[in-house]
């Protein structure tokens, strides 16, 4: 059967995004053309610019994908959770996981807020992972378990904090270790806010 006009947009883009991020995270946004993703995705050029004006707006893209990724993954460790208190646990430890994930590292923390700026970078993080954080925050309030206090200046501390220590693993010439260290030190600050 003859394929439609948008399955086969939706196709290259699954295809460029796909082959964009595997070579993002293989070899840094520095050194990937575009003229490289679309060869390897098996698509024109044209195709490409059809669907991104740039090398950074595919990127960002990319980026925006990976940054769901590790969302979805910190909603999933903090649903699996017994409990409310546990699941901020567990999602803040899914987030400090992914930071060792080399796709991750690469894309989101070393690459990412150079390439699209902090700025877009944290609104892209307020999207996917400080949501999550903000959504369980205000239901531990709501249960009584934290003391009620303003959302967004928790989030945004408890945010930086973990952003900080993932750019950190990132960087680690031992992140096994670093991240056994970073959970164990976790632990207390987050049960301090209780």
């Amino acid at each position: 059967m003859a394929r439609t006009k948008q399955q086969q947009r939706e196709e290259t883009m699954e295809a460029l995004t796909a082959t964009a991020r595997r070579l993002f995270a293989e070899h840094g946004y520095g050194k990937v053309g575009l003229e490289t993703i679309a060869q390897t995705a098996g698509v024109s050029k044209g195709a490409l610019y059809h669907h991104f004006s740039s090398k950074a707006e595919l990127f960002r893209h990319v980026l925006g994908v990976v940054q769901h990724d590790v969302g979805e993954q910190i909603a999933r460790a903090a649903d699996a959770a017994p409990d409310s208190w546990a699941g901020l646990l567990a999602g803040c430890r899914a987030f400090l996981a992914a930071a060792t994930d080399p796709e991750t590292q690469q894309i989101m923390l070393l690459d990412g807020p150079s390439v699209v700026g902090w700025q877009d970078w944290r609104e892209l993080d307020a999207e996917s992972s400080a949501r999550h954080l903000a959504e369980a925050l205000t239901g531990l309030m709501t249960e009584g378990v934290l003391a009620k206090r303003p959302v967004e200046p928790l989030v945004r501390l408890l945010s930086g904090a973990m952003n900080e220590a993932a750019v950190w693993l990132a960087h680690s010439p031992d992140p096994k270790a670093d991240l056994a260290a970073t959970m164990n030190t976790l632990t207390p600050m987050i049960e301090a806010l209780r």
